[in-house]
């Protein structure tokens, strides 16, 4: 992402004479007067530089030149046939912003993600109207992205704009419902309300249940969000019962991932970077991590479950080619493992083990030591 953001685009200065009389050109981002537009699709506006560099960073970059044809009227576009095109471009742009929005959450990067949350509810409008439940999705990258920055008075107001819509649409599917609760529960935690965020999270689950299934990776992070709670209310029990499950359905999917990637180890088009973003990766991490160190702080230390969570990031890393990392948390999981008698995953383990140091003895000047992260071990 380094490299991404390195790049800012050019724009220009808009030249008032050439444009078409009584026009007005806004701001893409905030809606005011423009003076510069972008130099290459010389459709998009801004107010100033800060903008058009914050919009490229953001989306700009990767929908430039799909806006031309949009944004560029013709005697086609005037057409009936013209618009219905339009439509379906609009539509695949959100379709676009949606995941670019979403990825940056993922990776922490807040600010970065408010371009693209924001074209993706002006498109959404403009495809399907201001009063459609087609705008939930839009809102709620809004209010995510927003709640990552602080703005929790702006984020209420989103998700009541989201709540709205749901309640005017009484056959609204389970997966904008599963959405919809996931985040007025991150605003209750946020704001405090642990009893308003458990319920909000037990709406999370049914509805992600009914929709993906109960074992689902979807569902599994509701029950990590729900165990989050209940361990800021001191509720151990719960959350060592709710990390268990998390764990056994993310180590159940890891190893199916891992059956595909060695299937189609001869076919790098099908293996996991090609279906699995970067950027989920990383929030993987993240969860899992806090579930092992949880474990390893545990007053029961209890060996087998460490192993199972090690286990379950040294796949998540194996799976992303980060091979020394991966390595790191397979070595752990071996330690934790050797202290359970007959434990059913060390075998599994070994073999992970030996796969990685093949692999790591492979790439050209990477020192075993180079870039190991250093789990703890505290399961003795």
């Amino acid at each position: 992402m380094e490299a991404e953001t390195q790049v800012s685009g050019t724009a220009s200065r808009i030249i008032p004479l050439a444009l078409p009389k009584g026009s007005e050109k806004l701001c893409e981002l905030c809606q005011r007067e423009a003076r510069l537009q972008c130099s290459n699709c010389q459709v998009t506006f801004y107010c100033n530089v800060e903008h058009q560099q914050a919009d490229w960073v953001g989306i700009h970059q990767r929908i430039c030149q799909f806006l031309i044809p949009i944004r560029t009227p013709t005697l086609l576009s005037l057409k009936k046939a013209g618009r219905i095109e339009n439509q379906r471009k609009k539509a695949e742009l959100i379709e676009i912003c949606k995941v670019v929005s979403q990825s940056k959450i993922y990776e922490g990067k807040h600010k970065e993600a408010l371009p693209a949350a924001q074209f993706c509810l002006r498109c959404s409008i403009d495809v399907h109207g201001p009063n459609s439940v087609q705008l939930v999705p839009a809102y709620l990258l809004l209010a995510e992205a927003n709640m990552g920055l602080g703005n929790l008075a702006l984020v209420t107001e989103l998700l009541s704009q989201a709540e709205w819509a749901v309640l005017k649409s009484p056959n609204c599917g389970h997966a904008i419902h599963h959405q919809l609760h996931r985040s007025l529960g991150h605003l209750h935690v946020a704001t405090g309300n642990l009893d308003a965020a458990l319920l909000d999270f037990a709406n999370d689950i049914y509805y992600a249940t009914e929709e993906y299934g109960l074992d689902s990776t979807v569902t599994c992070e509701s029950y990590y969000l729900m165990a989050d709670v209940f361990a800021k209310q001191g509720k151990i029990s719960i959350v060592r019962s709710l990390y268990s499950e998390v764990t056994l359905s993310w180590h159940s999917h890891l190893t199916k991932l891992l059956k595909t990637h060695n299937q189609n180890i001869q076919d790098p088009e099908k293996l996991l970077d090609s279906t699995y973003e970067k950027a989920k990766r990383v929030e993987m991490d993240e969860m899992l991590r806090t579930i092992l160190e949880f474990e390893q702080n545990d007053s029961r230390k209890d060996s087998a479950q460490i192993a199972l969570v090690a286990h379950c990031l040294a796949l998540l890393w194996f799976l992303g080619g980060d091979f020394l990392k991966a390595l790191g948390f397979g070595e752990t999981a071996l330690q934790a493992s050797q202290l359970t008698p007959r434990h059913d995953l060390t075998e599994s383990i070994q073999a992970l083990l030996q796969l990685l140091s093949l692999k790591t003895e492979q790439q050209p000047g990477s020192g075993r030591s180079q870039s190991r992260p250093c789990p703890s071990t505290d399961a003795q």
